[in-house]
C-alpha cells in the first residue's frame, strides 16, 4: 500500500494489514474478523494495488478512464477537515490514481452489513449551526439542493464531497467514489441507489456511472462486491 498521512500531515509507510489498525477511529470496535475495516485492509494491502475485483468493473465500464487505470498513492483512514466541527471526514482509503492521462481522486468505502450511518433527517434532529453550515458546504461541493437530501444517508454525502474535494485540491480533473461491498446481499445498495437519484442517474452493482461535471470535476460513482473469503480474514 501507499504511505498514511498523518494528522500533522506527514507520512509513514503501511507495509502490512495490522498497521491498519491504529489508524481506525475506534479499533477495539471495528477491528475484528467479517467486518468492513478488517476485511478492507486485508484485501487492499495484499493486493498492493487495485483488487481483481474493481480492476474487473473498471475494465467493463466502458470509461477510458478506467481501463488501464495506474494508482499512485492510497492513504489508509483518510482524514478530511470539513468546516461546521471539529470532526473530520474519515474515509477508509483515499487514492490518487492516473488513468488517461488524468489525474483521479478516489474515496473509498468498505462495506459489509452496516449502514451508511444516519439519514441527514436523522443527523439534523440535533442540528446546530454547526450541522447546518456542514450540510450547506457539502450540498455546495456536489452542487445539491439542501431541502431535497433528508432522506439521504449522511456518510454518502460526505464521502462523495470528499473526492471532489481532494480532486479540487491535487488538480484533478475526476473524482471517484467507490463502495466496496463485501455484503452477501449487497447491504445498502438501496441507499446508494437514492443517492444516486438526486443526480438522476441509474446504476447496478458492479458498475461505475458518471453523474455529474461539478466546475471542472467530473463526478462518478461506483459499487464494487468484494471477494468474501476476506470476512473469514
Amino acid at each position: 500500500m501507499g504511505n498514511q498521512r498523518s494528522f500533522q500531515g506527514f507520512y509513514r509507510v503501511i507495509d502490512s494489514p495490522d498497521d491498519w489498525r491504529p489508524l481506525l477511529a475506534q479499533p477495539e470496535k471495528h477491528w475484528r474478523i467479517g467486518y468492513s475495516a478488517r476485511a478492507l485492509a486485508h484485501c487492499w494491502q495484499e493486493s498492493r494495488n487495485f483488487p481483481p475485483e474493481v480492476r474487473r468493473v473498471f475494465r467493463e465500464s466502458g470509461i477510458h478512464l478506467f481501463q488501464d487505470i495506474e494508482m499512485l498513492i492510497a492513504f489508509p483512514e483518510f482524514k478530511i477537515p470539513l468546516p461546521g466541527g471539529r470532526r473530520a471526514s474519515q474515509s477508509d482509503i483515499f487514492i490518487l490514481a492516473k488513468g488517461a492521462e488524468q489525474l483521479v481522486s478516489i474515496m473509498v468505502e468498505g462495506k459489509v452489513s452496516e449502514p451508511f450511518g444516519d439519514t441527514i433527517a436523522e443527523w439534523r434532529v440535533q442540528a446546530g449551526r454547526g450541522k447546518e453550515t456542514r450540510l450547506k458546504y457539502l450540498c455546495s461541493v456536489l452542487e445539491l439542493d439542501s431541502a431535497r437530501v433528508n432522506h439521504i444517508r449522511y456518510q454518502l454525502l460526505h464521502r462523495a464531497a470528499s473526492a471532489v474535494i481532494e480532486a479540487e485540491k491535487f488538480n484533478a480533473p475526476n473524482a471517484l467514489m467507490l463502495i466496496h461491498s463485501f455484503s452477501h446481499e449487497a447491504s445498502g445498495f438501496d441507499d446508494y441507489q437514492s443517492f444516486m437519484t438526486l443526480f438522476e442517474v441509474t446504476s447496478r452493482l458492479d458498475s461505475v456511472v458518471l453523474v455529474k461535471e461539478l466546475s471542472g470535476v467530473n463526478l462518478y460513482l461506483g459499487w464494487v462486491r468484494g471477494d468474501r473469503n476476506y470476512l473469514a480474514r
